[in-house]
């Protein structure tokens, strides 16, 4: 089960579709897994205090994977993600705010399931299932104009 839950109106007002965007691409993501994800579709302020609280780094971000303690399943963990940083990110790299959603859901929701991008081989792993998952999705490779890196997940 996906569950979403918009905290901020502004995802809302510039992706009306935001929850079916998000629970589309988790269920991608998750394939046969069975769990649960929570979603929440948040702003750059409340983002920022997540990431200087449980990261370290006081900044906002475009996505943060909380994984679930394994006495927690089948919750598999929790989501968060930024409406500004991620508007800001779509159109930098010229790709419609529901793709770049998507991108970033699988990306956590990956993470959510153990996968990882510290080193070039896990990042090229990693990145090769995002391009395949969005792929089925009908969504074109990210990583084909983007230099940056995804951001906390």
């Amino acid at each position: 089960m996906i569950e979403v839950e918009l905290e901020d109106l502004e995802w809302a007002s510039s992706l009306p579709t935001a929850a079916a965007v998000v629970e589309r691409a988790a269920m991608a993501a998750l394939g046969a897994v069975e769990g649960d994800v929570v979603v929440l579709l948040t702003d750059d302020t409340t983002i920022r205090d997540l990431n200087a609280r449980f990261r370290d780094r006081d900044r906002p971000t475009n996505v943060l994977s909380f994984p679930a303690a394994e006495s927690a399943m089948p919750h598999l963990g929790d989501l968060v993600l930024a409406h500004g940083v991620c508007v800001e990110e779509a159109q930098a790299q010229g790709k419609s705010l529901s793709d770049h959603l998507s991108h970033l859901v699988v990306h956590g929701v990956l993470h959510l399931l153990g996968r990882d991008h510290e080193i070039d081989e896990e990042a090229e792993e990693m990145e090769q299932e995002e391009r395949s998952i969005l792929a089925s999705l009908g969504i074109a490779d990210p990583y084909e104009t983007n230099d940056h890196p995804l951001g906390e997940a």
